[in-house]
């Protein structure tokens, strides 16, 4: 955010920062490659609905926010959406452009619109009068100098360390020729004589180029949405930032420079002006829908209500909340939607197996250091601060030599890439790497390694042992009914030269493997001075209770089991739960395979070893519901790998504590996740990473298509589409709770930013009764009977 604003300024000026930080808020976060978790592309825009955020980001981004209409055409002529979807949809629609009746809005679906064109630029309008692709230019230039000031270790040099971003990037300009050499002459002049602040660097290029606060606000969101990447890099380190109590300007000072280049360009050709001041009017105009996006939208919401009326379909219902008998195995697994075909698989091997579905990162607010690294992984929720610190580093005198060890292959990865020694490196080091990539290929490389077991740091006293073990329980709905043998199964992707691997792995565990959150928990409710505590708090735990951690694998659907705490008498309890596990994932795999292209349950090990697979798995493609209830709404349906669930029951959550921490914590995380999928697929230009097969990791954060330019966030196209057709379904997701209407209300009302997510129509809310659907959220007006109603 800009900083440094004058404490009495004329209200003009203010009015211009106030626009300023209204458009630095509205772009999303990118987090990093090494935990690459998924984001609300939408973030910016969830206090409007989509159809004023389509008019927006059409304006600014030249994107539509639905699929084309053909699309939703054939959806209507397979039967997948119904005449009286489209009625319900229609009559939601509030907005004034809105068709007539359901005869016109039929007729406007076979009529595909064009694709929106952005406002243009000062850049966008010198490339057109001069030949000159100076959109492109731009961001190479800016590309360039923010790869080296970004990096994250992948670099041997940066520009300018330790000065703010818009210095680093005027030391950077005066010197860089590239746009003199392309024809913009007097540029390193420019910018050396420009302010030496972004905030009145900002200002003068706002006075060169006509800019007001009423129109300002699109306009910066414009050249912020130029900026790419970069840009959502920027707004992740004000996140950052924010969560740790503090701020930052980086993404002001982007704005400035881009600023700067237009200033830089009209200056250079004053007959763009007369244009430029059409431009600047269409930003002063007030972001509203046309009649063309109300259509889409209406469509959107008519895809949706398709397919919540098949999910509701699928959830027959349940008689009573009886207790069961003791479970012979109970696997707690995480909500994530690749969890719930191996859950079901693995329930249909025995009546006596039960699970349940947590957000993975089993409620411990952990940041963790793995053995011989120095970096600290926040595992947990992005939403969230750790609070718990955990290592693996039990034995120092093997750290020791694996930090050494660690430090070599970093110096070796420093030779290989500098200027004069990498020549040497091929010569020196070309045969072995070639012996290397044949062995990967063939499938014979080295598997993953299993880190020591994580302990806290430091230990915590037996009150807090108690505390935490109780909380997490309760959260979990386990106060009682607990079997011999709980498994606490984390998740992770086992994938080979993917720079978004992380992005494959938990979001809950900040986009980290689950190995260390299960363990931790699996050791602390093993402690006898945690479970010692355990019946004061409500929590009947068995003395022969053993609980024990495992990582899923959701590329292979293997799982590994850690028996940090061996005991003798759970050896038989332990083979037999390894057996169940390796039938269920013979199952889950030929369904995995089934949906990924060219695959079979044979080859998915292969595929995950394979250094050129760009789908070893689908990940969260096709995510559109999220289930909170009792195992038993859910446990006799097939929801496709398509639904997260978790486990709750809400008549035993006293103050509805759980219920608010899902609504607020879970419930937001997947919508992002969803979101983040949307995005990519109905605006992959804007949202989307780009196509892998010409990526380039650079300055260790993010992907460039190519050699250089705009910073690609978002998922690869390859994560949403099969080269035939979309993957995954652009839904927004429906979000359905067992629990009394009132209880979710009241949290709604402590939660205004939650409230928004439903009431905008960017995610849809009912209430379940028994497992079936007994209410749904009608966006400002509240509860209502009967399964349609959403805002377009």
């Amino acid at each position: 955010m800009f900083k440094n604003l004058p404490s009495i300024a004329p209200t003009a000026t203010m009015a211009m920062f106030t626009a300023a930080n209204e458009a630095l808020r509205a772009v999303p976060p990118a987090f990093p490659l090494e935990a690459t978790v998924a984001v609300n592309p939408f973030l910016g825009q969830t206090g409007e609905d989509l159809a004023h955020a389509a008019a927006r980001l059409a304006r600014v981004g030249g994107v539509r926010l639905t699929r084309e209409r053909s699309d939703y055409a054939a959806m209507v002529t397979r039967g997948d959406i119904t005449d009286a979807d489209l009625a319900a949809a229609l009559e939601a629609s509030t907005h004034p452009a809105r068709p007539a009746d359901l005869i016109q809005l039929k007729a406007a679906m076979h009529l595909d619109t064009p694709q929106p064109e952005a406002l243009p630029t000062v850049a966008d309008l010198a490339a057109r009068a001069t030949g000159t692709d100076w959109p492109t230019i731009i961001a190479r230039c800016i590309g360039l100098w923010a790869a080296g000031y970004f990096d994250r270790g992948q670099a041997l040099w940066t520009p300018a360390p330790g000065a703010d971003a818009f210095a680093a990037w005027r030391e950077w300009a005066t010197h860089d020729l590239t746009p003199e050499l392309a024809g913009l002459s007097g540029f390193c002049r420019h910018v050396a004589t420009c302010p030496d602040t972004p905030e009145r660097a900002l200002l003068r290029a706002a006075q060169a180029l006509g800019v007001e606060g009423k129109g300002a606000e699109t306009l910066f969101h414009r050249l912020l949405v130029d900026l790419g990447g970069w840009a959502q890099h920027a707004r992740w380190l004000l996140w950052q930032a924010e969560l740790a109590g503090t701020g930052d300007a980086t993404l002001a000072d982007l704005l400035a420079i881009r600023m700067v280049w237009e200033e830089a360009l009209l200056a250079h050709l004053p007959e763009l002006a007369g244009e430029w001041a059409t431009i600047r009017a269409a930003h002063q105009m007030p972001v509203a829908p046309d009649a063309a996006i109300v259509v889409d939208c209406i469509l959107q919401h008519a895809a949706e209500l398709a397919h919540q009326r098949a999910l509701v379909s699928l959830l027959p219902g349940i008689d009573s909340h009886t207790p069961v008998q003791r479970p012979r195995l109970q696997v707690a697994f995480c909500i994530d939607v690749r969890s719930e075909p191996f859950r079901r698989a693995l329930e249909s091997l025995d009546p006596g197996i039960a699970t349940i579905g947590f957000a993975g990162f089993f409620g411990l607010p952990v940041a963790h250091r793995a053995t011989a690294s120095d970096l600290v992984e926040a595992r947990l929720p992005v939403l969230l601060t750790p609070r718990l610190h955990s290592h693996s580093c039990t034995v120092p005198a093997i750290d020791t030599r694996k930090r050494i060890t660690a430090r070599a292959v970093r110096a070796f990865g420093r030779f290989r890439q500098a200027a004069v020694s990498s020549f040497a490196f091929v010569e020196a080091a070309g045969p072995f790497y070639g012996a290397k990539l044949l062995k990967d290929a063939l499938g014979l490389g080295h598997s993953h390694t299993i880190d020591k077991p994580p302990v806290l740091t430091p230990g915590l006293s037996a009150a807090d042992k108690v505390a935490t073990a109780a909380a997490v329980l309760k959260a979990m709905s386990l106060t009682s009914g607990h079997g011999r043998l709980v498994l606490l199964l984390g998740h992770g992707a086992n994938v080979t030269n993917n720079p978004h691997e992380s992005a494959y792995h938990c979001g809950a565990c900040g986009g980290h493997k689950g190995d260390v959150s299960a363990r931790l928990l699996a050791a602390l409710l093993n402690d006898a001075e945690a479970r010692a505590g355990l019946a004061d708090h409500g929590i009947d735990l068995p003395a022969d209770t053993l609980f024990l951690a495992g990582l899923h694998d959701t590329v292979t659907d293997n799982v590994t089991l850690f028996n940090d705490t061996p005991r003798r008498s759970h050896e038989r309890d332990i083979a037999e739960a390894r057996a169940f596990l390796d039938r269920a994932a013979q199952q889950v795999r030929v369904e995995r395979a089934s949906r990924l292209p060219g695959a079979s349950a044979a080859s998915l090990v292969a595929r995950a070893r394979n250094w050129a697979e760009v789908r070893p798995e689908w990940g969260l493609a096709g995510c559109a519901a999220f289930i909170a209830g009792p195992r038993a709404v859910t446990a006799a349906s097939n929801l496709q790998g398509r639904a997260f669930l978790h486990s709750y029951d809400w008549r035993g959550d006293a103050g509805f504590g759980t219920l608010e921490l899902i609504l607020t914590a879970p419930v937001v995380v997947a919508s992002w996740i969803s979101l983040q999928y949307y995005g990519s697929a109905v605006a992959p230009s804007l949202f989307g990473g780009g196509d892998k097969l010409i990526h380039n990791v650079t300055a260790g954060i993010g992907v460039v298509e190519g050699n250089g330019g705009r910073l690609r966030a978002g998922l690869p196209w390859q994560a949403v589409h099969d080269g035939q057709a979309l993957a995954h379904a652009p839904l927004r997701l429906s979000v359905m709770v067992e629990a009394p209407q009132q209880a979710i209300t009241d949290i709604l009302d402590r939660h205004p930013q939650v409230r928004a997510l439903f009431d905008n129509g960017w995610l849809s809310l009912f209430a379940l009764e028994s497992g079936r659907v007994a209410a749904r959220w009608s966006p400002g007006r509240g509860w209502a009977k009967g399964l349609q109603s959403h805002a377009a």
